[in-house]
């Protein structure tokens, strides 16, 4: 089978690796797991007081820590090259050169800053069995699951919410790149065999159960450079904050394009000129709404209905939302079409990186070939594919 899928390491062995790496007692070794993620359902409707649908998946990051009587913290990872050190008494600030490094200095900047003190330093070794780059949110498996880390290694009991927010806040302030909190989120708060549909803004969230028997979810990765992805984010942006000031102007009471049902906005629509605006608004209307009926389906153990919704979720997302390409529409609409599959649709910021399926395993073999060889014909280079099923956030592995 083709596939993404990273080498797969043992965390049986995680201990003894982490002795050969630094010496010492291998008794006084902490070992944490940190999820990757995927989006169900809810794409591009988050900045507009939407709701998203993400799930753990079953592929983790490790964190071998252990303390040590010096300030010193040093960081190994088994797979990426280089071994940095630094101290508790640092002032941590982000420099290219640290490669991976940032992503864990990050998280000690804003523990820092509000005001959580180390007694002593740390050696820490970490290892990936998350395809990096693979459009399921590895960086954001590394924050979540260092600051857990020290956070449970340290004492400082920081709860799961938090954990999320240090991890985006990090983001924010030490890496300078402004990403939503849903990774972040799902991460921290994930539990095997749930989903969970939370709310970006006000961060209320629900969980709704995620059996899903003999099916599993596909992750296709374009393999494409996303070099349109900031660009056209930025301008949808606008044009939904174009049209919802054209909605308030109007008269329609409400300060997000999502607090719209479905009738409200075919009596309102009239507000809003031109088509263009429109489209993009009828898909933050319609997705939302499919995310309150993914929740009801899975709840109801529906996986054909969850199926349904996936397909309209990716034909949202191409004809009215326009954030597809050639690419995501290629194995999105190959996939819908194979034995077994019940549902497909793009995810994530879209003009490249992932889709996902919703596959029977029994049919996965088949599916990946059929899907690779219609792509590879289309697009010129192969595609990449893994199977995955929910998994646990960030937890301490005893």
């Amino acid at each position: 089978m083709n596939s993404l899928t990273a080498q797969t390491y043992d965390v049986a062995n995680l201990r003894s690796d982490f002795v050969k790496t630094y010496g010492g007692n291998a008794d006084d070794v902490l070992l944490y797991s940190s999820p990757a993620r995927i989006n169900i359902i809810g794409e591009h409707i988050d900045y507009n007081g939407g709701l998203v649908f993400p799930a753990a998946i079953n592929r983790y990051l490790y964190v071998a820590l252990r303390k040590r009587k010096d300030s010193k913290i040093v960081y190994n990872d088994l797979r990426f090259p280089g071994r940095y050190e630094f101290s508790t008494e640092d002032n941590f600030a982000f420099d290219k050169k640290n490669d991976y490094a940032n992503y864990l200095n990050g998280i000690l900047s804003q523990l820092k800053e509000k005001g959580y003190k180390f007694d002593r330093g740390f050696e820490i070794l970490m290892v990936s069995n998350i395809p990096a780059g693979g459009g399921i949110s590895s960086s954001s498996a590394l924050e979540c699951g260092f600051a857990y880390a020290v956070s449970d290694a340290f004492g400082f009991n920081i709860d799961r919410v938090e954990i999320a927010k240090l991890g985006q806040m990090s983001e924010h302030n030490f890496m300078n790149v402004n990403c939503g909190i849903m990774d972040q989120f799902i991460i921290s708060v994930g539990k095997k065999n749930t989903a969970v549909a939370l709310d970006c803004n006000t961060l209320k969230y629900e969980y709704a159960p995620l059996e899903l028997g003999d099916y599993r979810f596909v992750v296709m990765n374009t393999n494409k450079q996303r070099r349109l992805a900031d660009s056209k984010y930025n301008e949808r942006r606008s044009e939904c904050e174009a049209a919802l000031k054209l909605l308030q102007d109007g008269g329609v009471k409400l300060s997000a394009l999502c607090e719209l049902s479905s009738d409200e906005w075919e009596k309102n629509k009239a507000l809003v000129g031109g088509e263009t605006l429109q489209k993009r608004v009828r898909h933050c209307v319609s997705e939302n709404q499919r995310v309150k009926d993914a929740v009801a389906a899975l709840k109801d153990g529906n996986l054909e209905k969850l199926g349904v919704l996936l397909n309209q979720s990716h034909e949202s997302l191409c004809k009215d939302y326009e954030v597809t390409g050639i690419e995501l529409d290629t194995l999105a609409h190959c996939a819908q079409k194979q034995k077994g599959c019940l549902g497909a649709r793009m995810t994530g910021a879209g003009f490249g990186g992932c889709a996902i399926a919703l596959v029977h395993k029994d049919c996965i073999e088949d599916f990946v070939e059929n899907v690779q060889k219609e792509y590879s014909a289309a697009i010129g280079y192969k595609a990449g594919f893994f199977a995955c099923e929910s998994g646990d956030g960030v937890r301490k592995i005893e």
